[in-house]
């Protein structure tokens, strides 16, 4: 049995740096002083997009779950075109 791990998605603490670089600041409700924000950045990426095939998918293709895709797609290759064109380009 194999165990794998991926990150999909990240999140981090930014602090106060970004509000006090793009002056984000709030009024306090007890001091009525002026606060910089303490802020969170929240992503999921083009990697998770990455997770679902490499999970869904194999050798013979994606296949997705309806609750992810929910109109289902059937591609179907006509090879003895594609054979044609290969043996012409391999001949030269």
């Amino acid at each position: 049995m194999h165990c794998y791990a991926l990150q999909a998605a990240t999140s981090h603490h930014l602090g106060q740096n970004f509000s006090k670089m793009f002056d984000i600041s709030f009024e306090d409700p007890d001091s009525q002083e002026r606060e910089f924000a303490y802020q969170n950045s929240w992503g999921i990426t083009t990697r998770s997009l990455g997770i679902i095939v490499m999970v869904h998918g194999d050798n013979k293709g994606l296949v997705l779950p309806p609750r992810i895709a929910h109109v289902q797609v059937w591609c179907v290759l006509c090879f003895p075109l594609f054979c044609d064109l290969c043996y012409f380009a391999s001949s030269y």
